[in-house]
C-alpha cells in the first residue's frame, strides 16, 4: 500500500510534493528505496501556472488542453484518471511545465482535471487514491490553505479550498501537510503557526530535498524553492518576483493536520462542501463571493512585469548581472531565480543558463556574505 499525493496549489507545488513525499516515507521507516520507479509516489496536480509559462492562464488546464496524457480506468470522462509522460504536450497557445516534470520528478504525475466540477474532481480522486492503495496526504507550500478568507497577502485561495472539498467527498481518510509556512507569501508565518497550534513538524533531510534539485534547476517555482533552500539551511531576507520572504528556523517544516481540521479553518472549502456546486464557475464563483478574489482570475494582474527591457543571456557576464541584482534585490540576503530572471529582462526558460552565467546551483542565488 502507498499514498496519493496532492500538489494543493497546482504550479510548482509538485516538487515541494516530491520533497514532502520522500521526508514521509522515510519517517515510516520503510525499508524499500524510495527512488525505486515501482514505488515512485503518485503525485495528483493542476495543470495551472504562472502567465509566463501559460499564456492562457485564467484558470486551470484540463484533460482537453493536452496530447498525450495516458489515461486509466477509463479516463476522467470514465470515472478514471490521466496521467503525464515526458511525452505529453500542451496545445498551443497553452502551455505547461508538467510534462518536463514527469521526466524530471522521480514521482508519477496525475492530472487534477476541475473542468466538470467538484464531483467530477472528487471522482478522479477517489480513482487515484484506490490505484495507490493508501490514504491521501495532501500538501501545501506555505499553508495558504488554511486561510480565513480575510488575509491582507492572500492571492490564490480557490484551488487549496476545491482540493479539500473534493478530498472531502471522497470520504478517503486524508491528511494535509503544510509545508514551509509562510513561504508562498500569502499568510504571515507566525499567524499560520497559531493556526497549527504547537504542532510538531517533521523537517526533512537534505536527502529529501535533493530529490526535486535536477527540476528546480529549471523551473520558476518559488514557494517549492524557498522550502528546499531553507531545508539546505537557508536562512534570512529573500526577494522573490512579488514580495520579501523570511527564511526562519521554522521554515523547512512539514506540519501534519487532519482533513476536517483544514476544512475548519477554510471558508471556501466548507461552503463548497455545503453547496456541492455543479461546474468549475459556479465554485469559483464561491470562492470569489467569500474572499472578494476572483476564482479564476489570471494572476497576470497581481504580478509585477519585467524589470528590464528583454537583451537576451548573450549580454551578460557575472559582475554585470550581479551588480544588477543588487540593486533590483531590495537589500535582501538572497533572490529566487525567478525573480533574478525577471529583473534582467530574461524568461523563466532562460534559468538554467542564467545559473550558468551566476556559476549556482542552490536553489536561491544568495547576495550577501
Amino acid at each position: 500500500m502507498s499514498d496519493l499525493y496532492i500538489a494543493a496549489g497546482g504550479g510548482g507545488d509538485p516538487l515541494g510534493t516530491l520533497i514532502a513525499a520522500r521526508a514521509l516515507a522515510a519517517d515510516t521507516a520503510d525499508p524499500a528505496d524510495p527512488a525505486d520507479p515501482a514505488r515512485a509516489p503518485l503525485i495528483a496536480t493542476y495543470a495551472w501556472e504562472r502567465p509566463e509559462v501559460d499564456p492562457t492562464a485564467g484558470g486551470p488546464l484540463g484533460e482537453r488542453d493536452f496530447d498525450g496524457l495516458v489515461h486509466e480506468g477509463g479516463g476522467i470522462r470514465g470515472g478514471g484518471f490521466a496521467a503525464f509522460t515526458p511525452a505529453t504536450r500542451a496545445r498551443p497557445p497553452a502551455g505547461s511545465t508538467l510534462p518536463a516534470l514527469a521526466g524530471d520528478l522521480p514521482a508519477r504525475l496525475l492530472l487534477l482535471d476541475p473542468a466538470r466540477g467538484l464531483s467530477s474532481l472528487s471522482r478522479q480522486i477517489g480513482a487515484m487514491a484506490e490505484a495507490a492503495g493508501g490514504r491521501i496526504r495532501i500538501v501545501d507550500i506555505g499553508g495558504d490553505i488554511l486561510t480565513h478568507g480575510d488575509e491582507p497577502g492572500l492571492c490564490s485561495p480557490f484551488g487549496d479550498a476545491l482540493t479539500l472539498a473534493a478530498c472531502h467527498l471522497t470520504g478517503v481518510p486524508t491528511t494535509v501537510h503544510i509545508a514551509g509556512p509562510g513561504l508562498d507569501g500569502e499568510i504571515d508565518e507566525q499567524l499560520l503557526l497559531e493556526r497549527l497550534a504547537g504542532r510538531r513538524p517533521l523537517v526533512p533531510d537534505r536527502e529529501a530535498a535533493a530529490a526535486a534539485a535536477r527540476a528546480l534547476a529549471w523551473h520558476p517555482s518559488e514557494a517549492s524553492a524557498l522550502w528546499a533552500a531553507a531545508i539546505h539551511g537557508a536562512r534570512g531576507t529573500v526577494r522573490t518576483a512579488r514580495t520579501v520572504i523570511h527564511l526562519t528556523d521554522t521554515s523547512p517544516g512539514l506540519y501534519p493536520l487532519p482533513l476536517q481540521e483544514a476544512i475548519a479553518h477554510n471558508p471556501v472549502a466548507r461552503a463548497l462542501v455545503a453547496e456541492h456546486p455543479a461546474t468549475l464557475d459556479a465554485a469559483a464563483d464561491v470562492s470569489h463571493r467569500l474572499t472578494g478574489i476572483p476564482g479564476l482570475e489570471s494572476e497576470r494582474t497581481r504580478t509585477p512585469q519585467q524589470a528590464a527591457p528583454a537583451r537576451g543571456i548573450a549580454f551578460l557576464d557575472r559582475d554585470t548581472a550581479m551588480k544588477a541584482l543588487h540593486e533590483t534585490a531590495d537589500g535582501t540576503d538572497h533572490i529566487t531565480l525567478r525573480h533574478a530572471a525577471r529583473s534582467l529582462g530574461l524568461i523563466w526558460t532562460d534559468i538554467p543558463a542564467l545559473r550558468a552565467v551566476l556559476t549556482t546551483d542552490a536553489p536561491l542565488l544568495r547576495l550577501t556574505p
